[in-house]
Protein backbone atom coordinates (compact mmCIF):
# COMPACT_ATOMS: atom_id res chain seq x y z
CA UNK A 1 0.00 0.00 0.00
CA UNK A 2 1.54 3.48 -1.17
CA UNK A 3 1.97 5.35 1.77
CA UNK A 4 0.36 9.29 1.43
CA UNK A 5 2.20 12.19 2.11
CA UNK A 6 1.36 15.10 3.08
CA UNK A 7 1.07 18.13 0.60
CA UNK A 8 2.00 21.47 2.50
CA UNK A 9 1.49 23.35 -0.52
CA UNK A 10 -1.84 22.09 -1.04
CA UNK A 11 -2.82 22.61 2.79
CA UNK A 12 -1.73 26.29 2.53
CA UNK A 13 -3.82 27.32 -0.50
CA UNK A 14 -6.92 25.64 1.31
CA UNK A 15 -6.41 27.24 4.85
CA UNK A 16 -5.35 30.91 3.23
CA UNK A 17 -8.24 30.69 1.36
CA UNK A 18 -10.65 30.09 4.73
CA UNK A 19 -8.51 32.87 5.88
CA UNK A 20 -9.21 35.32 3.28
CA UNK A 21 -13.06 34.65 3.13
CA UNK A 22 -13.05 34.58 6.96
CA UNK A 23 -10.89 37.81 7.69
CA UNK A 24 -10.07 39.48 3.86
CA UNK A 25 -6.56 41.57 3.88
CA UNK A 26 -4.26 42.51 7.17
CA UNK A 27 -5.50 45.43 8.05
CA UNK A 28 -2.25 46.87 9.22
CA UNK A 29 1.43 45.37 8.21
CA UNK A 30 -0.18 44.05 4.54
CA UNK A 31 3.29 42.42 2.97
CA UNK A 32 2.08 43.70 -0.61
CA UNK A 33 1.66 47.25 0.89
CA UNK A 34 5.71 47.29 1.93
CA UNK A 35 6.54 45.34 -1.34
CA UNK A 36 4.61 48.41 -2.98
CA UNK A 37 6.82 51.09 -0.73
CA UNK A 38 10.21 49.04 -1.62
CA UNK A 39 9.05 49.21 -5.44
CA UNK A 40 8.83 53.13 -5.01
CA UNK A 41 11.81 53.53 -3.48
CA UNK A 42 13.49 51.60 -6.22
CA UNK A 43 11.62 53.66 -9.12
CA UNK A 44 12.44 56.84 -7.51
CA UNK A 45 16.32 55.54 -7.99
CA UNK A 46 15.91 53.93 -11.03
CA UNK A 47 13.38 55.59 -12.99
CA UNK A 48 13.62 56.69 -17.12
CA UNK A 49 11.80 56.51 -20.16
CA UNK A 50 13.64 53.01 -21.07
CA UNK A 51 12.31 49.84 -21.80
CA UNK A 52 15.91 48.11 -20.30
CA UNK A 53 16.05 49.71 -16.92
CA UNK A 54 12.37 49.36 -16.19
CA UNK A 55 13.08 45.35 -17.19
CA UNK A 56 15.60 45.54 -14.62
CA UNK A 57 13.60 46.42 -12.28
CA UNK A 58 10.47 44.39 -12.58
CA UNK A 59 13.28 41.54 -13.05
CA UNK A 60 15.30 42.19 -9.69
CA UNK A 61 12.14 42.29 -7.81
CA UNK A 62 10.25 39.52 -8.87
CA UNK A 63 13.11 37.33 -8.60
CA UNK A 64 13.91 38.92 -4.95
CA UNK A 65 10.36 38.16 -4.06
CA UNK A 66 10.41 34.46 -5.78
CA UNK A 67 13.93 33.48 -4.47
CA UNK A 68 12.15 34.60 -0.43
CA UNK A 69 9.43 31.99 -1.34
CA UNK A 70 12.17 29.40 -1.46
CA UNK A 71 13.17 29.95 2.33
CA UNK A 72 10.70 27.65 3.01
CA UNK A 73 11.68 24.35 1.12
CA UNK A 74 14.28 23.15 3.68
CA UNK A 75 11.63 23.52 6.77
CA UNK A 76 9.65 20.51 7.77
CA UNK A 77 6.26 19.69 6.39
CA UNK A 78 3.84 21.50 8.97
CA UNK A 79 5.70 24.41 8.96
CA UNK A 80 5.82 24.47 5.04
CA UNK A 81 2.13 24.27 5.16
CA UNK A 82 2.26 27.27 7.67
CA UNK A 83 4.15 29.40 5.54
CA UNK A 84 2.24 28.23 2.76
CA UNK A 85 -1.27 29.63 4.41
CA UNK A 86 0.11 33.04 5.15
CA UNK A 87 1.75 33.83 2.28
CA UNK A 88 -1.97 32.30 0.27
CA UNK A 89 -3.60 34.58 2.75
CA UNK A 90 -1.56 37.76 2.18
CA UNK A 91 -1.61 37.63 -1.40
CA UNK A 92 -5.51 36.67 -2.10
CA UNK A 93 -8.23 39.19 -2.95
CA UNK A 94 -11.38 37.62 -2.72
CA UNK A 95 -12.91 38.74 0.22
CA UNK A 96 -11.66 42.60 0.12
CA UNK A 97 -13.23 42.35 -3.39
CA UNK A 98 -16.31 41.10 -1.87
CA UNK A 99 -16.27 43.41 0.96
CA UNK A 100 -15.98 46.69 -1.86
CA UNK A 101 -18.61 45.45 -3.69
CA UNK A 102 -20.83 44.98 -0.71
CA UNK A 103 -20.18 48.57 0.26
CA UNK A 104 -20.96 50.04 -2.94
CA UNK A 105 -23.87 48.30 -2.79
CA UNK A 106 -24.69 49.98 0.46
CA UNK A 107 -23.53 53.69 -0.24
CA UNK A 108 -26.48 53.24 -3.97
CA UNK A 109 -28.87 51.89 -1.97
CA UNK A 110 -28.62 54.89 0.61
CA UNK A 111 -28.99 57.57 -2.13
CA UNK A 112 -25.38 58.58 -1.25
CA UNK A 113 -23.73 58.81 -4.88
CA UNK A 114 -20.74 61.45 -3.70
CA UNK A 115 -19.92 58.37 -1.51
CA UNK A 116 -20.41 55.47 -3.80
CA UNK A 117 -17.77 57.59 -6.32
CA UNK A 118 -15.39 58.05 -3.91
CA UNK A 119 -15.57 54.35 -2.86
CA UNK A 120 -15.42 53.09 -6.37
CA UNK A 121 -11.85 54.29 -6.70
CA UNK A 122 -10.55 51.55 -4.73
CA UNK A 123 -11.77 49.04 -7.51
CA UNK A 124 -11.46 51.26 -10.40
CA UNK A 125 -8.84 53.70 -12.89
CA UNK A 126 -11.60 55.26 -14.53
CA UNK A 127 -12.46 58.95 -13.59
CA UNK A 128 -15.71 58.70 -11.63
CA UNK A 129 -16.91 62.03 -11.15
CA UNK A 130 -19.73 62.24 -13.15
CA UNK A 131 -20.41 58.77 -13.01
CA UNK A 132 -24.06 57.74 -12.49
CA UNK A 133 -25.52 55.20 -10.08
CA UNK A 134 -26.21 52.31 -12.95
CA UNK A 135 -22.09 53.66 -14.18
CA UNK A 136 -20.68 52.81 -10.86
CA UNK A 137 -22.55 49.76 -10.78
CA UNK A 138 -20.89 48.94 -14.29
CA UNK A 139 -17.40 49.73 -13.18
CA UNK A 140 -17.68 47.83 -9.86
CA UNK A 141 -19.26 45.02 -11.41
CA UNK A 142 -16.31 45.03 -14.48
CA UNK A 143 -14.04 45.35 -11.81
CA UNK A 144 -15.06 42.38 -9.70
CA UNK A 145 -15.21 40.66 -12.95
CA UNK A 146 -11.49 41.07 -13.74
CA UNK A 147 -10.14 40.71 -10.42
CA UNK A 148 -11.71 37.42 -9.90
CA UNK A 149 -8.61 36.08 -12.20
CA UNK A 150 -5.86 38.85 -10.90
CA UNK A 151 -7.06 38.46 -7.09
CA UNK A 152 -8.32 34.66 -7.17
CA UNK A 153 -7.32 32.69 -9.85
CA UNK A 154 -4.15 33.88 -10.84
CA UNK A 155 -2.53 33.32 -7.35
CA UNK A 156 -4.01 30.03 -6.89
CA UNK A 157 -2.76 28.59 -9.87
CA UNK A 158 0.34 29.84 -9.60
CA UNK A 159 0.68 28.64 -5.96
CA UNK A 160 -0.76 24.94 -7.10
CA UNK A 161 1.96 25.75 -9.74
CA UNK A 162 4.97 26.78 -8.14
CA UNK A 163 3.90 26.79 -4.45
CA UNK A 164 5.28 29.32 -2.09
CA UNK A 165 7.82 30.69 -4.64
CA UNK A 166 4.58 30.93 -7.39
CA UNK A 167 2.15 32.83 -4.86
CA UNK A 168 4.70 35.29 -4.15
CA UNK A 169 6.22 35.89 -7.72
CA UNK A 170 2.94 36.37 -9.02
CA UNK A 171 1.71 39.02 -6.60
CA UNK A 172 4.77 40.83 -7.24
CA UNK A 173 4.25 40.87 -11.05
CA UNK A 174 0.81 41.81 -10.26
CA UNK A 175 1.63 44.61 -8.25
CA UNK A 176 4.22 45.90 -10.46
CA UNK A 177 1.73 46.16 -13.00
CA UNK A 178 -0.94 47.66 -10.89
CA UNK A 179 1.91 50.18 -10.30
CA UNK A 180 3.91 50.91 -13.54
CA UNK A 181 1.75 49.09 -16.05
CA UNK A 182 0.00 52.39 -17.67
CA UNK A 183 0.27 54.06 -20.48
CA UNK A 184 0.90 57.38 -19.80
CA UNK A 185 4.18 59.38 -20.19
CA UNK A 186 5.92 58.47 -17.26
CA UNK A 187 5.03 54.62 -17.72
CA UNK A 188 5.13 53.90 -21.14
CA UNK A 189 8.50 53.08 -21.46
CA UNK A 190 9.54 52.04 -17.85
CA UNK A 191 6.78 50.00 -17.29
CA UNK A 192 6.40 48.38 -20.37
CA UNK A 193 7.90 45.02 -18.74
CA UNK A 194 5.82 44.83 -15.86
CA UNK A 195 2.47 45.40 -18.19
CA UNK A 196 4.05 42.53 -20.81
CA UNK A 197 4.94 40.41 -17.50
CA UNK A 198 1.59 40.47 -16.01
CA UNK A 199 -0.18 39.80 -19.52
CA UNK A 200 2.25 36.91 -19.73
CA UNK A 201 1.41 35.63 -16.12
CA UNK A 202 -2.02 36.08 -16.29
CA UNK A 203 -2.64 34.27 -19.55
CA UNK A 204 -3.39 30.99 -18.55
CA UNK A 205 -5.34 31.86 -15.08
CA UNK A 206 -7.43 34.25 -17.28
CA UNK A 207 -8.15 31.23 -19.43
CA UNK A 208 -9.59 29.24 -16.52
CA UNK A 209 -11.70 32.01 -15.07
CA UNK A 210 -13.63 31.72 -18.01
CA UNK A 211 -13.63 27.86 -18.24
CA UNK A 212 -14.76 27.73 -14.66
CA UNK A 213 -17.77 30.52 -15.92
CA UNK A 214 -18.52 27.64 -18.47
CA UNK A 215 -19.10 25.13 -16.25
CA UNK A 216 -20.97 27.71 -13.32
CA UNK A 217 -23.56 28.77 -16.42
CA UNK A 218 -24.25 25.35 -16.48
CA UNK A 219 -25.13 22.56 -19.51
CA UNK A 220 -27.12 24.93 -21.25
CA UNK A 221 -26.01 28.30 -21.09
CA UNK A 222 -21.91 27.28 -21.43
CA UNK A 223 -22.07 27.65 -25.13
CA UNK A 224 -23.37 30.81 -24.71
CA UNK A 225 -20.43 31.79 -22.35
CA UNK A 226 -17.94 30.86 -24.91
CA UNK A 227 -19.69 32.12 -28.21
CA UNK A 228 -19.72 35.45 -26.32
CA UNK A 229 -16.20 35.40 -25.11
CA UNK A 230 -15.14 34.65 -29.04
CA UNK A 231 -17.57 37.59 -30.60
CA UNK A 232 -16.64 39.97 -28.15
CA UNK A 233 -13.68 39.63 -26.03
CA UNK A 234 -11.15 40.77 -29.05
CA UNK A 235 -12.97 44.36 -28.78
CA UNK A 236 -11.28 44.58 -25.36
CA UNK A 237 -7.60 46.51 -24.86
CA UNK A 238 -6.71 43.70 -22.52
CA UNK A 239 -5.95 40.31 -23.39
CA UNK A 240 -6.78 38.73 -20.43
CA UNK A 241 -9.21 40.84 -19.02
CA UNK A 242 -11.58 40.63 -22.42
CA UNK A 243 -12.16 37.13 -22.04
CA UNK A 244 -12.71 37.16 -18.57
CA UNK A 245 -15.11 40.00 -18.45
CA UNK A 246 -16.82 38.82 -21.71
CA UNK A 247 -17.34 35.25 -19.41
CA UNK A 248 -19.04 36.93 -16.49
CA UNK A 249 -20.60 39.34 -18.77
CA UNK A 250 -22.61 35.86 -20.08
CA UNK A 251 -22.77 34.14 -16.87
CA UNK A 252 -24.40 37.00 -15.14
CA UNK A 253 -26.92 38.14 -18.26
CA UNK A 254 -25.29 41.43 -18.77
CA UNK A 255 -23.94 43.65 -20.71
CA UNK A 256 -20.70 44.79 -19.78
CA UNK A 257 -18.15 47.30 -21.19
CA UNK A 258 -18.41 50.88 -22.90
CA UNK A 259 -16.45 54.31 -23.32
CA UNK A 260 -14.54 55.36 -19.82
CA UNK A 261 -12.57 58.27 -18.99
CA UNK A 262 -8.82 57.79 -18.09
CA UNK A 263 -6.90 60.42 -16.70
CA UNK A 264 -8.31 63.03 -19.78
CA UNK A 265 -8.77 60.72 -22.31
CA UNK A 266 -11.87 58.05 -23.51
CA UNK A 267 -11.28 54.76 -24.04
CA UNK A 268 -13.44 52.44 -26.06
CA UNK A 269 -13.51 48.93 -24.47
CA UNK A 270 -16.91 47.40 -26.80
CA UNK A 271 -19.51 45.55 -25.37
CA UNK A 272 -19.16 42.76 -23.72
CA UNK A 273 -22.90 40.23 -23.52
CA UNK A 274 -26.07 40.24 -24.77
CA UNK A 275 -27.92 41.37 -22.06
CA UNK A 276 -28.95 44.23 -20.18
CA UNK A 277 -27.13 47.21 -19.10
CA UNK A 278 -25.93 46.52 -15.17
CA UNK A 279 -28.02 48.14 -12.60
CA UNK A 280 -27.26 48.37 -8.78
CA UNK A 281 -28.68 45.65 -8.40
CA UNK A 282 -26.54 43.18 -10.15
CA UNK A 283 -23.86 44.27 -7.48
CA UNK A 284 -24.80 41.10 -5.46
CA UNK A 285 -25.65 39.27 -8.12
CA UNK A 286 -21.80 39.68 -8.64
CA UNK A 287 -20.24 39.25 -5.16
CA UNK A 288 -22.18 36.10 -5.21
CA UNK A 289 -20.79 34.18 -7.98
CA UNK A 290 -17.40 35.66 -7.27
CA UNK A 291 -17.81 33.15 -4.13
CA UNK A 292 -18.91 30.74 -6.36
CA UNK A 293 -16.52 31.04 -8.79
CA UNK A 294 -13.30 31.16 -6.19
CA UNK A 295 -14.33 27.68 -4.57
CA UNK A 296 -14.36 26.45 -7.88
CA UNK A 297 -10.94 27.21 -8.50
CA UNK A 298 -9.65 26.28 -5.26
CA UNK A 299 -10.90 23.07 -5.61
CA UNK A 300 -9.89 22.99 -9.50
CA UNK A 301 -6.60 23.29 -8.50
CA UNK A 302 -6.09 21.67 -5.71
CA UNK A 303 -7.15 18.01 -6.96
CA UNK A 304 -5.28 19.19 -9.64
CA UNK A 305 -2.11 19.68 -7.77
CA UNK A 306 -2.71 16.47 -5.74
CA UNK A 307 -3.94 14.31 -8.62
CA UNK A 308 -0.87 15.12 -11.02
CA UNK A 309 1.76 14.81 -7.78
CA UNK A 310 0.46 10.94 -6.95
CA UNK A 311 0.95 10.16 -10.39
CA UNK A 312 3.64 7.29 -10.31
CA UNK A 313 6.74 8.47 -12.07
CA UNK A 314 7.21 5.89 -15.42
CA UNK A 315 11.32 3.87 -14.33
CA UNK A 316 13.57 4.03 -16.67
Amino acid sequence: MREVRLDPVAVGLVLGFMADRALGDPQRGHPVAGFGQLAVRLETRFHAHNRSRGGLAVGALVATTAGIGLLERPLPTHARAVAATVATWAVLGGRSLGREGEAITSLLGDGDIAGARARIRNLVGRDPSALSADEIARACVESIAENSADAVVAPLFWGAVAGVPGLLGYRAVNTLDAMWGHRNDRYREFGWAAARLDDVANWVPARLAVALNTVLAGPRDSRSVLRTVRRDAPAHPSPNAGPVEASWAAALGVRLGGTNHYDGADEDRGHLGDGPPVTVDDIPRATRHLRRLSTLALVTLVSARLVLRQRPKSSR
